[in-house]
């Protein structure tokens, strides 16, 4: 019995100095290789993968006892990934409180207005720090794995700056962007104009991105957007030379020709009526408030300025003399 008692009491002891030694360890400023210092922590990143790639940058002494205190606090499913700037020596447990609550910077990536898809996937391929899981995918396989309904993905991301973690996949990023502009196109859709001749939000985004291609200036943009929906509304061709771009693809040299306009493509609006088969650039918000709430005019024609700005004209002969006015 007695000996039972001794070791009892040594347990207690032993527990008492761990304890001690844990406490100690955790108040103890860090011993870090240099300051500032920062250090990243990938996507998907465990607590133990996390504090072994610490120890052998020299965050840390051991990993095992940073795992320890964190289990000890329930903290091991809790790391964030991110960016981490270290400007003093932190405490473990001022650090492991820092990942847990992801005081971290994050990379970042802006999607701008009038990007292609193509162009899209080409950012997104170059930055070294996202996981590149769509490399191989084609364009429909993109679509599906993003839980998309579309097949086409042109126009379907939101143009804005999206944070992310080293690791990130840019499956996550793709999604995102794509909920972002359903979510957008979904509420302006309900608020639209009365009487507009579109049938459904996807038409209204094709519009937008034909009105984005063709702003030069914000001003004008309501206007454009103005000039579309009545030639629309007359069964009028839309005759505009971004889908005729776009239908051209690699074939356009930076200008076009009169052969181009007359050659006939699925996105040549001087040759088929009515909107193109698919969006033909990433929409901003703006362009797509215009398209479901354009100016009131009578405008049925536009000429480029030459400054960023339109001019705009409700007959042909108007639309001419501004033609020869500022093109020649």
């Amino acid at each position: 019995m007695l000996l039972i008692k001794r070791f009892l009491l040594f347990l207690l002891f032993f527990a008492g100095l761990l304890a001690g030694a844990l406490a100690y360890y955790s108040f103890r400023p860090l011993a870090l290789p240099s300051l500032p210092f920062e250090f990243s922590v990938n996507q998907g990143s465990s607590l133990k993968a996390t504090a072994r790639q610490l120890q052998q940058i020299g965050v840390l002494n051991s990993d095992l006892i940073f795992v320890t205190l964190a289990r000890i606090l329930g903290k091991t499913t809790q790391i964030k990934a991110g960016n981490y700037e270290l400007e003093t020596a932190p405490t473990p447990l001022e650090l492991l409180d820092m990942m847990t609550q992801g005081r971290g910077s994050q990379n970042e990536i802006g999607v701008i207005e009038g990007w292609s898809f193509s162009k899209l996937r080409d950012e997104l391929n170059a930055n070294p720090t996202i996981l590149h899981d769509t490399l191989n995918l084609s364009e429909p396989e993109i679509m599906m794995r993003i839980g998309a309904k579309e097949t086409d993905a042109e126009g379907l991301f939101f143009p804005d700056t999206y944070y992310f973690a080293n690791g990130c996949s840019d499956l996550s990023i793709f999604k995102r962007a794509y909920l972002n502009m359903q979510k957008h196109l979904q509420e302006n859709w309900q608020n639209r104009d009365q009487n507009l001749p579109l049938t459904s939000p996807y038409q209204a985004l094709i519009l937008a991105s034909i009105i984005e291609k063709e702003t030069g200036q914000a001003k004008d943009r309501s206007m454009i957007a103005g000039v579309f929906i009545n030639r629309l509304r007359k069964g009028m061709l839309l005759q505009t030379d971004p889908t005729v771009i776009y239908g051209m693809g690699e074939r356009y040299k930076g200008k076009l020709h009169k052969q181009d306009l007359q050659t006939d493509t699925r996105y040549n609006t001087y040759t088929r009526p009515g909107l193109t088969p698919t969006p033909i650039a990433l929409p901003g918000l703006a362009a797509i408030e215009a398209a479901l709430h354009p100016a009131k005019t009578e405008a049925l024609y536009f000429v480029a300025r030459g400054n960023g700005s339109s001019e705009f004209s409700e007959s042909l002969e108007q639309h001419n003399r501004a033609i020869n006015r500022y093109l020649k």
